[in-house]
């Protein structure tokens, strides 16, 4: 049973389908990328990146975070394994957004050239990456309202610059289902680009923690993928996301970011020029 902050999805064919990935023929296709973003709100680029560059930067948290209690004490850091302790939280805390946020490692992981130079061939212009850079780990059996990231679309926190603004979902390592992954509901886009272009802008908050009652709102499928280390997702400010609960049998901790690429031209959102930390108030 698949749930996201302790509640159940419908897992009927009318609530639930797959996230389907962009066909490897139109994967050199400006215009017809174009017209998938414009019609799904989003692109699944399984393979975007070097599965070896994801495991190396996916083995250097873990290994940066080896001694507050987030991993298994002599594991493999690459793997990831829970240590079923809780944290030294001052200590994760410290090393988390004094070392690892702000840090050279996390900077070129997000610069890549693998990603900057996509966005700059998709945006045909000089790109911009927001500063505020966003890494998440989920533990298996955090259960619960807060533990997982709930439902939202990603504009009512980037009011302050362009709505051409597209969001960079990465999963740093292997993330099947069952490990926690970002879901997305179907096709919401729509939704909240006529609402805003209506002027009923939503505050910065999150929509709904119960993602079953959000999708027979909106009549719509929440869309799931197993992914696999080197691929990414970029997506609509305006589509509706959320992520999973961990349930990962095998005790491994999901670890993902996500980032924001823009037109450097275009106005950009100033409170997003900071390294992010989860006290910044977005």
């Amino acid at each position: 049973m698949l749930t996201s902050n302790g509640l159940a999805l419908r897992e009927s064919p009318d609530r639930l389908g797959p996230l389907e990935p962009v066909p490897v023929a139109v994967r050199d296709d400006r215009p017809a990328l174009w017209e998938r973003l414009r019609r799904d709100g989003y692109l699944y680029l399984p393979g975007a990146l070097d599965p070896e560059a994801v495991t190396a930067f996916r083995r250097y948290y873990f290994s940066s975070l080896a001694d507050v209690g987030l991993v298994a004490a002599g594991s493999d850091p690459t793997v990831g394994r829970d240590s079923g302790r809780p944290l030294r939280q001052e200590e994760f805390r410290s090393v988390l957004f004094d070392k690892i946020v702000p840090g050279a490692a996390y900077a070129e992981f997000c610069g890549q050239p693998a990603i900057r130079d996509w966005f700059a061939w998709l945006y045909e212009d000089t790109t911009f990456l927001h500063r505020r850079k966003i890494i998440r780990h989920g533990r298996p059996g955090e259960i619960g309202i807060g533990t997982a990231t709930q439902a939202h679309y990603d504009l009512v926190y980037l009011r302050e610059g362009t709505n051409h603004v597209l969001s960079c979902w990465i999963p740093l390592g292997d993330c099947p289902v069952r490990r926690g992954g970002l879901v997305y509901l179907e096709r919401t886009h729509h939704t909240y680009v006529a609402r805003e272009a209506r002027g009923a802008r939503l505050p910065p908050a999150s929509l709904d923690a119960n993602l079953a009652r959000l999708a027979d709102q909106h009549d719509a499928r929440w869309l799931v993928a197993d992914y696999t280390a080197g691929d990414m997702v970029v997506h609509s400010p305006y589509i509706v996301h959320a992520s999973l609960d961990n349930v990962d049998p095998d005790g491994v901790v999901r670890l993902s970011t996500d980032i924001r690429y823009q037109r450097a031209g275009d106005p950009i959102d100033w409170r997003w020029q900071h390294d992010w930390h989860d006290r910044d108030g977005l």
